[in-house]
């Protein structure tokens, strides 16, 4: 366990992207929100609950006082309830209270290697969730929603173009499907966001500047099928692999809408080789109340459309120094928590330790109060 305060604040560079086609361009925007980090919390590796190995920690949500953190082990797809106490000095503890685990239609637990849980959120009573599937072997992606003990109650229609299909160079690439998932601010629905773009959209992410955007899709909650789509630019990769090593990628990890087509979105660049995890990850501030609905473009290379504007909000590089061993882990999950005694939100950040299986890594929370 770490734990570590410190008073840092963030205000960064204002940076955001309009497109019309291919082509970009930058204006600046004024955003009254700031980030101060406050704490970090480290879960140890060994921790267990009920035979199962708590971590790969990919999405956490808050709600009537109780956090959810989903784990995206593909044996045994799971959630858990966790206590986690603090103020606005720091994190007091963090304790896994019970384990959750998902069913099929059903009623039976969801088989080993059907689905790759990532993301979470709480909703009147119940839980929705996403999985990326396995797009190499046709294991389709989906949005589900799941009861409070896991039980199966419905999945989302989404369009064709993020299954699986044997063409090329159309659908979703592997692992870089639905990464993150928010309630929208009106709770009439759900904003679920593609990792990477489609490859009928654009390229992933290099070191070079790229036309890689992304597809973040608006869900009817009680229609159950998506109704718009907006599109998000992504970063180029943020430093080259090294030792070797020659994977690289950057990708929507998670979001969370904090007020009518506003959103908190977390970015991360991964690069192989480095001692310090290989991480670099952003949250941005990003405004959609102009960008266009794209769900009737089959393509949007060479398309004209206005694209999401993005700010950035923090760069963990900020605070890498006040982390454990240096590292900015594969922070995948991001919620708001309680109110600080002085009226401020707090946000919490967890990342997906992968269950070491890469080489040692961290179930790491970190701690912000947001500042107006």
């Amino acid at each position: 366990m770490s734990k570590v305060a410190c008073t840092l604040f963030v205000f960064t560079l204002f940076m955001t992207v309009f497109s019309c086609g291919n082509t970009k361009a930058t204006e600046k925007t004024d955003s009254s929100l700031n980030l101060r980090f406050v704490d970090e919390y480290v879960l140890p590796d060994e921790t267990t609950f009920k035979k199962t190995k708590v971590g790969g920690l990919s999405g956490i949500d808050y709600a009537n006082g109780n956090w959810y953190a989903i784990s995206d082990d593909s044996d045994s797809p799971r959630f858990y309830k966790v206590n986690i106490s603090y103020d606005i000095n720091g994190f007091d503890s963090i304790e896994i209270t019970s384990a959750t685990h998902f069913k099929d239609s059903n009623g039976k637990e969801i088989s080993m290697g059907i689905v790759d849980p990532e993301s979470i959120r709480y909703d009147d009573g119940c839980f929705i969730w996403t999985s990326e599937g396995n797009i190499k072997d046709g294991l389709k992606p989906f949005v589900r929603v799941s009861d409070s003990v896991g039980n199966f109650v419905k999945e989302m229609n989404l369009a064709n173009r993020y299954l699986p299909n044997d063409n090329q160079d159309l659908g979703p690439r592997h692992n870089g499907v639905f990464e993150g998932i928010s309630v929208s601010k009106h709770k009439k629905g759900y904003w679920v966001a593609m990792e990477l773009p489609l490859k009928e959209d654009g390229v992933e992410p290099t070191l070079e500047e790229t036309d890689s955007p992304v597809r973040i899709v608006y869900i009817n909650k009680e229609k159950g099928h998506s109704e718009k789509e907006i599109v998000y630019e992504l970063d180029k990769v943020s430093r080259p692999a090294v030792d070797g090593a020659t994977f690289e990628l950057n990708g929507i990890v998670e979001i969370l809408e904090y007020d009518t087509n506003r959103f908190f979105v977390l970015e991360r660049s991964y690069s192989m080789g480095y001692d310090d995890g290989g991480n670099t990850v952003k949250i941005y501030d990003v405004d959609a109340t102009k960008a266009t609905d794209v769900s009737s473009i089959d393509s949007i290379k060479g398309a004209v459309y206005t694209k999401a504007t993005k700010q950035l909000l923090f760069n963990f590089e900020d605070i890498r120094k006040e982390l454990t061993n240096d590292i900015v882990d594969n922070i995948e999950g991001i919620s708001f928590g309680p109110d600080f005694e002085n009226g401020n939100r707090s946000l919490v950040v967890v990342a997906d330790n992968n269950f070491s299986l890469y080489g040692p890594q961290l179930n790491q929370f970190i701690l912000f109060e947001v500042k107006k």
